[in-house]
Parts: C-alpha cells; structure tokens; sequence
C-alpha cells in the first residue's frame, strides 16, 4: 500500500510544481501521468511548458481516459506516481458521456490502482466549489461532481495539501 497525497487549490496556484518538488525530495524513479489534451492553443501551451518543467529522467504518460490502465501498465516496484490532474480526468470523462456514478467509480478505480502500483501517489486537482455558481447545467454539473470526488480522494489520502498562492497549507 502506498501513502497517497491530494494537492488541491485554484488554477496557478503551484499545486503541479509542489508536486514535483514532493516527488523529487522521495527520490527514485518518478512516473508522471498526465490527463491534459491539446484542444486548443492554450491548452497546447500549457502542455509544452508543463513537459519542459519536468526531469528527463521522469516517465511521462499522457492519458486523458484510461488512467486505471495506465497505472495498471507501469512497471512494478518502488515509485512516485504524479497524476496530473484529476480535474481535467473528469472533464474528460464527461466529455466522454460518462455518468456521474460511472465517473465516481472511475476515481475509486485510479486510487486503488494508485495504491496498488506506487510507493508514494500524489494526486493534483483544482479546488473549483469556491467561486460564483456556473450559469449552465454542464456547469453546474461539473462543479458538484468535481467536488465530490475531491471528497473521495481527500477522505482516501493520508495527507491532503490546499495550495494558496504557491504556499503550501496542510489541512489532513
């Protein structure tokens, strides 16, 4: 069983940098899975800067969908596994048409398969619930089921870490 870690907090807010800063100080070989797609430029930008911020020594797997799979397939023994970032997993996972229980049973599934598979896991997501109620259904929607599993994995997580600003403030 591994000791799994939940970063949350605001878009910039440093939870992706605090994280490869965890999985540095653990040391060892370190496996990055990465749920972002490049939909648009930005998005695009956002990738490339991400992918240049990590070690070459890292192992990078860029999976917006399958993330069970993807932590079922990586190599056994001691590691650090990074899944960068739950939010847009369920994003994903919505675009896809996925139900909300069949999205919450994805996210028990990627922490079990997290336990199983590495020594240390550490799960970035976005802290979404604290700014204005979105004006549309699928809004709205991915607010409350964002939420939701942000609980799941917090309850889950031996140590939960709200980012704010760059600073690091342990609430578990």
């Amino acid at each position: 069983m591994s000791e799994l870690i939940l970063l949350t907090g605001g878009v910039r807010s440093g939870k992706s940098r605090y994280a490869q800063s965890l999985a540095n100080g653990a040391g060892g070989r370190v496996y990055y899975i990465a749920t972002a797609e490049a939909l648009d430029a930005g998005m695009r930008k956002r990738i490339t800067a991400h992918r240049k911020s990590r070690p070459k020594s890292w192992h990078t797997v860029e999976e917006p969908l399958s993330v069970i799979k993807a932590v079922n397939n990586l190599p056994r023994g001691d590691k650090t596994v990074i899944l960068d970032c739950l939010t847009l997993f369920i994003s994903n996972l919505i675009h896809k048409g996925l139900s909300d229980a069949g999205i919450r049973s994805e996210v028990k599934g990627v922490m079990s398969a997290l336990r199983r598979n590495s020594s240390l896991a550490i799960i970035v997501t976005n802290e979404v619930g604290s700014g204005i109620v979105p004006d549309t259904a699928l809004g709205r929607r991915f607010r409350d089921l964002q939420g939701i599993v942000n609980s799941m994995a917090a309850k889950e997580a031996e140590k939960v870490c709200l980012l704010v600003s760059g600073i690091p403030l342990y609430i578990k």
